[in-house]
This record gives C-alpha cells, structure tokens and sequence, in this order.
C-alpha cells in the first residue's frame, strides 16, 4: 500500500508543475517576494530622483546616499534574484518532470538565507552604518554586519543554483541520450554563471568582513573592485539570458509562430555562458594600474558578446516575420503589423527587444577606451543601465508574469487585466525615455553620477543640468506609477483571479528541423572553457595587483 501511495506521488510528480502545488508554492514565495522588492525599491527610486532634482528635502535621519544604496541593493540584486529563481524554477519543474523534494527544501533553504541576508543589509543601511551604494567599493567601508548580509544572500542563490544541477542531472539520468527541453537548457546555463560568476564577490566579501571589523588594517583596492566587476559584469548579462529565454521559447507559442532554431537558441546559450565573465575590466578602463593591454583584452571580450547578441535578434525577428506572414502579412513590411500588439504578454518583451538597439548602442561608447573617459563618471551611465535593465530586462519579467503567475495560481489572464498590463507597459515605457533619455543628455553635459542635490555655488554649468533633472523626476513618477499597476496586476493574477487554467507557452520547432545535436549538453566541456577564459582574463592582473599593490588602505567612512 505504501509503495503504492509512493508511486502515485511520483506519477503526479512527474507530470509536471500543472498538477503539483508544491513546486508552484516555491515560484509563488519567490514571485511575492520579487515584487514586494520593487514595490520598495520603486518608492526610493522616486524619492532619489526628487531629491537629486532638488524638489524634496529628506528628513534628518534619512539621506540620499542611504536611499542610492538600497534602491540598488533592492532593485539589481533582490528583485532580480528572487524573480528569476520564481520564474526558472517553474520552467524546471514544468519542462523536466517535476521539482525533486529535496531540491524543493534546497528553494525554501535558499529563499531563508537570501530573506536573512537582505535584513541584515537593510538594518544596516538604516542604520545609516552602510551608504556604500551597490558596489560597496572600498575603501569606503560599511558595517560588518552589511557584508555579512551579503554573504547570506549569496548562500541563498547558490542553494538555488546547486537544486537546479540536482534536478538537471536528474533528468539526465533517466532521459539518455535525450536532448534537455530548450526551457530548461536557458535554465542552466543562468545558474552555472550564477555560480561561478558570484565567486569573485564573495571572496571579496569575505576579505572585507575582517577588514571592516578591524581585524585586518588594510585591503587592496584594485583586487576588490576587480573581483567585484567579475560579478557586476556577469550579472548585467545573467538577467539578459533570462530575458531571452522567454524570447526564444514561450513568446513564439504567444504570437503562433515556431521557435526558430533550437540548435542556434543554444549556441547562443553556450557562447555567453564561455564569454560572460571576463569583461569586467570595462567597468573600470579610468582606474589607474591596469595595463593598457589588458583593459583592451577585456573590451575585447564584452564586445564579443555582441556576436550571440546579433543571433539572437536575427533568429527572433525571422521568427516575427514568419508568424506575422502566417497571419496574413504581405509586402515587406506587413508581417509587422499583424503581430498581437494588443496582447501585453507580447507588447512588454517586443518594446524590452526594441529597447535593447540603443541599449547596446550605449553599451558600446560605455566599451570604447576613449569615449568611457568622457561619460564614466556621468549620469551617461545611469541612463545606461535603466534602458538595458529598466527596459529590456525588466520590462520582459513583466511581460512574462502575465502568464506565468496565472499559470501558477491556475487563475485566468482576464481582457480586463491584458488591458491594465497594455495600459502599464505605455506608461513604464514613456517614464523610462523620459527619465534614462535625460540622464543621457545631461550626462553629455557633464552631471555627475553617484551624488546629492547640488549647484555648486549656482554655477552656470550646474544650473543648466536642473531642467533634465526635473524631467527625470517626471519620469520617476510615471514610473512608480507603472510599478504600482504592476504589482497590483501579480497579486490579483495570484490571489483574485477567474479560476481557470492558463497556458504554459513552450514553443515548438519548425517542422523538418534537424535534430538537435548532443553535443550541445556538454556542460563538462563548455565550463572547461568558460574557466580557461576566465584564466586568461584575470589570473595575470590579479597576481599583479597582489605583488604591486602597495600598502592598501585602511577603512574610510566619509558619511
């Protein structure tokens, strides 16, 4: 009897997330925690913006340092992790059979740790004891008890990553010979850079622990900061994959059109999982004692992902025309117009595609040697990473909550609420130009980023910034808007919803492709690879700043 009941559990298990509660319960936690994080994370973003355009004076107890750093900490690391552990975790369990019990623990372990850690960092950040900002760049030193945070917020994603390996080899196991669901290969290939791309940081938070509680006098900064964009660098283009799994896989089945190439979606997987992490070094082209060459070996490096970038965006527009031809579109350009541009689980990831021309565009002067040292320190930057993040990224998460969280919650995407999220990709699109289009003329002009309200002394060129200032407080507000209308959408798609069953979109390959060949799940090979890149990268500069790196520096606090 008992075996029995085993063997119905396993059967149910096997059928995928549609029939079992507990893996959808996971994604769920995940998903409520995601968007509680930008619910918070989108308040401070508004009141940054209003105190920088000098429009709002923060109280005594609260400064805007303090407010960067969560709002960064919040948004690009918590919001970002926990969604794409909600969202990857349902493709694992959907497409390879069901969650494994103990990697469902490994999820409720992980979701433990990370929640732990981001209350640690927010105590701290309250405290006004870690306005480090989200690089926490030494030698500006925060609380111990901040890193510490970090620590555990690592801990969580890596307990994440290691139940997806679990699951993943699971599958293997039972399926030889057997090419993983194209889903599920997005999947690994953002958890195996998760992993290996989180090292570097957490050998850096683990040097600046001792130093920050005083038991090491000083630490060097070139190692940190290098160590650091190991990860930033990586990071950046982990969310870009998540992004482009759905682009690949479930928007297809949305728009009646067939994946592509499922050997090419692929390809692209493994070369940014090879190309990925080194690269860093672009982030930091103006920080003296980096040899020339190596910075441009590293340029090198963040260009050449341009080349699976270039794929991807053929594949998915070739797959765009053929949908739009087989619904009727003629001439050159008629497929265009008969895309399903009133389906916001289409709209929302179309305008992120769009978004990421001029992203990568900007992406390329942030690249170059000699424009970075024009607009590096500039709000250039920032306006940088909220097209590519803002736009791109997250306007994709969006698009994809409007049918994964009915999916989970087995509830209906309403016309009603496919009509409000229309209504709120408009509005998070129009804030966004507003706000990342100003920030990148006035980073032309010279305002800097990473600081307060100022005129400096009412100077000429200083007064010229405030009106893109107050256009980007505009577009904050627009923006906040668009977050409120967002997370009302994910809770009444999850809790207040027409009961009903919605579709998991998985894409399906043309008809006569050619089988996809096995090599491709050589993870073995493709880490191999990814390592010696990695090697190649930065073995010689990080032995280099450890021999010449002078005395280092003792903690600062300037706050």
């Amino acid at each position: 009897m008992e075996q029995s009941i085993k063997e119905t559990f396993r059967e149910k298990a096997n059928k995928g997330l549609g029939v079992n509660p507990l893996d959808a319960k996971i994604s769920k936690s995940y998903l409520s925690v995601a968007f509680i994080t930008l619910l918070i994370g989108g308040i401070l973003g508004l009141v940054q913006g209003l105190q920088r355009a000098g429009l709002l004076e923060l109280p005594a107890w609260l400064n805007y340092y303090q407010v960067l750093t969560a709002h960064g900490i919040l948004l690009i690391l918590v919001f970002t992790a926990t969604f794409t552990i909600g969202y990857l975790y349902a493709v694992l369990s959907h497409t390879l059979g069901g969650l494994l019990p103990k990697v469902r623990k490994m999820a409720w372990v992980g979701l433990g740790l990370m929640l732990l850690g981001v209350v640690l960092v927010v105590i701290t950040i309250l405290m006004n004891e870690a306005s480090v900002l989200y690089t926490f760049y030494p030698p500006l030193a925060a609380s111990p008890i901040f890193y510490i945070g970090l620590v555990f917020v690592v801990l969580g994603i890596w307990s994440c990553s290691f139940g997806a390996f679990i699951n993943y080899n699971h599958w293997r196991k039972n399926h030889r010979g057997q090419v993983t669901p194209l889903y599920a290969f997005f999947a690994m290939g953002v958890f195996i850079l998760w992993f290996f791309g989180s090292i570097g940081v957490t050998v850096e938070v683990l040097t600046l622990i001792p130093w920050s509680l005083g038991w090491k006098e000083t630490i060097n900064v070139m190692v940190s900061r290098t160590l650091f964009w190991s990860f930033g660098h990586t990071l950046v283009n982990i969310w870009y994959i998540v992004a482009i799994s759905a682009w690949y896989v479930a928007i297809p089945k949305i728009i009646g059109g067939k994946v592509f190439s499922d050997k090419l979606a692929r390809v692209v997987v493994i070369l940014l999982v090879i190309l990925n992490i080194p690269g860093g070094f672009h982030h930091q082209i103006i920080d003296p004692g980096i040899s020339e060459s190596v910075k441009f070996l590293h340029v090198f490096m963040s260009t050449s992902i341009a080349f699976p970038s270039l794929m991807t965006a053929f594949a998915i527009f070739a797959m765009f025309e053929r949908a739009g031809r087989k619904r009727g579109g003629k001439g050159l350009l008629g497929w265009f117009t008969k895309l399903p541009w009133g389906d916001v689980r289409f709209l929302a990831p179309m305008i992120a595609m769009i978004a990421f021309i001029p992203g990568g565009a900007g992406g390329i002067v942030n690249t170059s040697n000699q424009m970075n040292q024009v607009i590096h320190n500039t709000m250039w930057v920032v306006g940088h990473f909220h097209i590519t993040v803002g736009v791109t990224v997250v306007l994709t998460f969006f698009g994809i909550t409007y049918w994964l969280v009915p999916f989970l919650s087995k509830r209906k995407l309403t016309p009603q609420m496919n009509r409000l999220g229309v209504i709120q990709t408009i509005i998070w699109t129009v804030g966004m130009i507003f706000m990342s289009g100003s920030q990148h003329l006035v980073g032309l002009l010279g305002d800097p980023r990473r600081t307060s309200f100022t005129t400096y002394g009412d100077h000429e060129i200083a007064l010229s910034w405030v009106p893109y200032e107050y256009v980007m407080a505009f577009g904050g507000t627009l923006l906040l808007l668009g977050v409120i209308i967002q997370v009302y959408a994910v809770f009444n798609m999850m809790f207040f919803a027409p009961k009903g069953e919605t579709e998991f979109p998985l894409g399906e390959a043309e008809e006569n492709e050619a089988p996809t060949p096995l090599w491709t799940e050589r993870w073995s090979i493709w880490i191999i690879l990814m390592l010696m890149v990695v090697a190649m990268a930065y073995v010689v500069p990080i032995v280099d700043f450890v021999v010449n790196g002078g005395p280092g520096s003792p903690p600062i606090r300037t706050w």
